[in-house]
């Protein structure tokens, strides 16, 4: 059952918002995603009453966990993507706009996969697991969505990664001597 896309904002999302999530849940298998119910788009992210979080309204995103007959569904605050003050500030939003949503749908994504599906992995290491699964998945939907630009610099690519892990190491080295 494909996850419901569930819009509750004020101003209304930006036009191709739904396209962009379901183009960024395509990417990931179906079996990752069994259990998740919808996915709300709201101005901001409402503290609930059953937990105690600080600084939840800024959140750009907050996923919900099975709580009782309570099926797992996740939070996506449009207010933090795309704020209202600062022209450079917006300007800046709306130009990475399509990019940070897939981030966040993919990270409430690994969290559902993570917490509810897969097994074996400590508490501790779910940050560093939920970052490779976003990573990776982000990597196929920007290979997915990518054009003529994506197609002429794919044979660039293994000497580009190469030269970027070898700076890493120069910048590793040079951290390490300090």
């Amino acid at each position: 059952m494909p996850v419901k896309i569930e819009d509750l904002s004020t101003a209304g999302a930006p036009r191709s918002t739904t396209a962009i999530i379901n183009s960024a849940l395509d990417v990931i298998p179906r079996e990752h995603q069994r259990g998740l119910q919808r996915l709300v788009i709201v101005d901001r992210i409402q503290p609930d009453t059953r937990i105690n979080l600080p600084g939840v309204s800024e959140l750009p995103a907050l996923y919900h966990p099975r709580m009782g007959a309570a099926q797992p569904w996740c939070e996506i605050a449009l207010g933090v993507l795309l704020p209202k003050k600062g022209l450079f500030k917006k300007l800046a939003a709306r130009l990475n706009y399509r990019a940070n949503l897939v981030g966040l749908v993919l990270s409430l994504q690994a969290q559902h996969f993570h917490l509810t599906l897969s097994h074996g992995i400590k508490k501790h290491q779910y940050e560093n697991a939920i970052r490779s699964y976003v990573e990776k998945y982000h990597e196929i939907w920007r290979e997915r969505q990518g054009g003529l630009r994506m197609r002429l610099f794919r044979p660039l690519r293994p000497y580009l990664d190469r030269w970027a892990r070898s700076l890493r190491k120069k910048y590793q080295a040079a951290q390490k001597a300090r």
